[in-house]
Parts: structure tokens; C-alpha cells; sequence
């Protein structure tokens, strides 16, 4: 089969965020195929924004210390191949064709027993835990998908498991509040684990100490053993100083915007820290090369310049409303032109709420997903929040970012007006492939 055959046949197994609160299916399967998720350890992230960022900084500071390193994130903005990486490097799709024909044998032994079939997002776990296993990695760096207890990653005994900040998100599914959101993501922390917690509010840490104390969880909490002691804005991201699980790393490049990325690398280091043992900091400049080197593509990445063109996939309240502090610290836009494309199920007029403040104008249209808000009722939400006069409809996303760069064209080279495109992962990644960022 080639990579497209093998795309097809993945997506014919419904869809990612539909899953069942169970593990037996997925533990059935990685039986069959001799446990591949025991080959290597495991730093296991969940939470509600900042996993795929938390991965990439983990995956950079162990891939400076020499160590082979497999990372599993999700979801893909171009392509399904980027969701499992060794050495950084998405598999190729020679390489991600034979892992699925590797394994379907034993997917269709696993289907034969009866129930529901292996499902999309179970296929693509069990691929990366066979890839990882058959290359070999040292560490597995994997990202929940959804929650935390039932999602098909949860079949690893994370050495480590980071919590990343949990905001309402998915509310359909993992529950209508905090506490509940909490209590399934905090089924990643396993006994005998480093917990790793970035700040979080009350509700959240409430639930996720409790379950760390009930499974004897060594705990590390952000602002508490380890931190951002200090940071200013830098050309192109910011210089941070961290205190970390066992000593402070100054003067630290990390070239990302915002608040929320350095609080990212922060609880990277400090899960780096807690797998390595022992009581001895990293080597400061071991720390200070690989963030140098980290990327977190579609996260207020800059993809065009003059207008600039920013693109952010934020999606929920929480990731926005972090967005849009990291907007006005890193940039200096005198306007803001948005270009916005949402899922139907998300917190849409939460969402525009937030940007009306900052966006003068927006340009409301649809992504590429079946689940995207037609852009006339996204149109009208929009209105409702900005005013008619303020709100513009286009159909198609292309469209959409051509009017936006029109707008800031039209108010001249040197007024700096910027345009930020927003709303899903989805938007940014059709956007990354439009706009032909690097990587796309």
C-alpha cells in the first residue's frame, strides 16, 4: 500500500474525537503485538492547552543529550505523518505506509473478536508505539489525545506525566466542569511517577494532587519547585530564566512568544529533570541549546511579512485568551485584521468575544473540516459581537486571507498592520499549506 492508500484506510475508521471509555480494545491490540509501549520510557502529557508545544521542548532537550527520541502528538496540521517523529523527524511516508502494514494483521485479529472495531485514533497509537519500539527510541514523548483515563495513550506507565494548564474544553466529553475535566486527565499519573504540573487553577489542583497522593506520585508544581523566575522580550522570542527541579538555568533563549510558552518549556525542563534521576542540574548550555533550537509551528508563528501574518491555533477560551496576551507583549500592531474559522461544537461566541477587543476587523470563513461552523452562522455570531460594519463573510479560507492582507495592504507599508489567523488547528494548518510556510 502507499501513504495515500494507508491515509484512506485510517480515516475509514471514524473519526478522532469520538472515543468510548475503555482501554480494552487498544490493550488488546499491543498484546498481539508484544507490548511495544514497554520497550522504552515514557513521558506522558495531557491537559487542555500546550501539549504539542510541552512535547516539542521535551523532545529538544533530549535530543541534546543525545538520547533517540520517538514523540507522538496530535492533532497533524498538514499531514497525518507529523503526529509520530523520531529524531524529529516526521516518518516518511514509505516509513508510515509499512508500520500500518506491519500491524493490520494483527488490527484485524484484535476487529475479529467481536465489539467495535480498532477506531481511528487507536490505530494511529498502536502505530507509534510499534514504530517507536522497532527503531528503537530511548524515550517516548506522547501527547493524550482527548482526556486522559480512556484515551488509547493511557496504555503507558508515563515515567513521567505532565499536566498541562486544563481550561472547559471538549465539555461533551469529558465533562461539563474543571473538577470532572481534571479527573480524567489526571488517569495519566501513575504509581511511582513524577507528576509535573504546570499552574493551574484551584478546581484542577485540587483533583490532581488527590490523585497523585492516591497513587504515591512524587509531585513538581510550577511556581511552587520549579518556575519562570524571570523574562523580557527578545528579537524573535524572549530570554528566560528558569528555576528548575534542581538548579536555576539563566539567560535562556527560547524563540516563542508569550507567557505561556516559557510556563511550556519550564515544565519541560522540569520533566527532563525528574526522568534523568539523580540530583545534579543539566548542563546550562545543554539547556540553552536546545531551546534555541525549538519550534512549535501554527503557535503564533510568523509566516508572511509585510503585512506580517500570524497564525495561532487557538481553539478554546484559555488558548485564546493566552494568545492574545502574547500578542500584545510580542508585537506592536497599531490594527489587527482576523481571519477566523471555527469548529461547530467549540465556544464560539467565547472565542470572538475575546478577539473583539484586539481584532478591528474580522474576516469569518470555514476550514477544510466537515465539523467547521458554515461561515454564515459563524457570520452572524460575529456580528452580534462586533458590530455589522466591523464583520466580513467569505466562503472560502484562501478568499478569506487574501481579503485580510488586502485590508492591512490597503492601510499602507509602513502603518503595521498585522493579520492573525485563528481559531483552529485545522484553519492554521490550511492556512500554513496556503500561505506555503516552511514545513507544510
Amino acid at each position: 500500500m502507499d501513504f495515500r492508500a494507508v491515509e484512506r484506510a485510517i480515516l475509514e475508521r471514524g473519526v478522532e474525537w469520538d472515543f468510548e471509555p475503555t482501554l480494552d480494545r487498544i490493550a488488546a491490540l499491543l498484546d498481539l503485538l508484544g507490548s511495544p509501549q514497554r520497550a522504552y520510557q515514557v513521558i506522558h502529557i495531557a491537559g487542555t492547552n500546550g501539549k504539542t508545544s510541552t512535547a516539542r521542548l521535551i523532545e529538544s532537550l533530549l535530543r541534546e543529550r543525545n538520547l533517540r527520541v520517538g514523540r507522538f502528538t496530535s492533532p497533524h496540521l498538514s499531514s497525518m505523518r507529523e503526529r509520530i517523529t523520531v529524531d524529529g523527524e516526521p516518518l516518511s511516508e514509505e516509513r508510515f505506509a509499512q508500520v500500518y502494514e506491519e500491524i493490520e494483521p494483527f488490527v484485524e485479529l484484535t476487529d475479529a473478536q467481536g465489539g467495535r472495531r480498532i477506531q481511528f485514533f487507536e490505530l494511529l497509537t498502536a502505530m507509534a508505539f510499534a514504530a517507536f519500539a522497532d527503531t528503537p527510541v530511548d524515550v517516548a514523548v506522547v501527547e493524550a489525545g482527548m482526556g486522559g483515563s480512556w484515551d488509547a495513550t493511557n496504555v503507558a506507565d508515563g515515567t513521567v506525566a505532565v499536566v498541562t494548564p486544563i481550561s472547559l474544553d471538549h465539555t461533551d466529553r469529558l465533562g461539563p466542569d474543571i473538577p470532572s475535566i481534571s479527573q480524567e486527565k489526571a488517569g495519566i499519573i501513575k504509581p511511582g511517577a513524577t507528576a509535573v504540573f504546570a499552574q493551574q487553577e484551584l478546581a484542577a489542583a485540587e483533583v490532581l494532587m488527590r490523585r497523585a497522593a492516591d497513587v504515591g506520585a512524587v509531585v513538581a508544581r510550577e511556581g511552587l519547585e520549579f518556575g519562570v523566575l524571570g523574562r523580557e522580550v527578545a528579537i524573535g522570542g524572549q530570554l528566560i530564566t528558569f528555576r528548575g527541579l534542581k538548579g536555576v538555568y539563566d539567560e535562556v533563549y527560547l524563540p516563542l512568544y508569550g507567557a505561556y510558552q516559557a510556563s511550556n518549556a519550564a515544565c519541560a525542563l522540569a520533566a527532563v529533570e525528574a526522568l534523568t534521576g539523580g540530583d545534579d542540574p543539566l548542563d546550562v548550555e545543554l539547556v540553552r541549546a536546545a531551546f534555541a533550537q525549538a519550534s512549535s509551528p501554527g503557535r503564533l508563528e510568523v509566516v508572511r511579512r509585510n503585512p506580517t501574518v500570524v497564525l495561532d491555533a487557538a481553539h478554546n477560551p484559555g488558548g485564546m485568551q493566552a494568545t492574545l496576551d502574547a500578542m500584545h507583549e510580542a508585537f506592536d500592531f497599531p490594527k489587527v485584521v482576523g481571519v477566523v474559522a471555527v469548529m461547530a461544537d467549540k465556544d464560539v461566541e467565547g472565542l470572538l468575544e475575546l478577539l473583539e477587543p484586539m481584532v478591528a476587523e474580522v474576516v469569518v470563513t470555514r476550514n477544510s473540516s466537515p465539523r467547521s461552523m458554515p461561515a454564515a452562522e459563524l457570520g452572524a455570531l460575529a456580528e452580534s459581537v462586533f458590530g455589522e460594519e466591523r464583520v466580513h463573510v467569505t466562503e472560502r479560507l484562501d478568499d478569506a486571507i487574501d481579503q485580510a492582507i488586502g485590508i492591512a495592504d490597503a492601510d499602507g507599508e509602513f502603518a503595521g498592520t498585522g493579520v492573525l489567523i485563528t481559531g483552529s488547528v485545522v484553519t492554521v494548518g490550511d492556512a500554513r499549506v496556503l500561505l506555503k510556510a516552511e514545513g507544510a
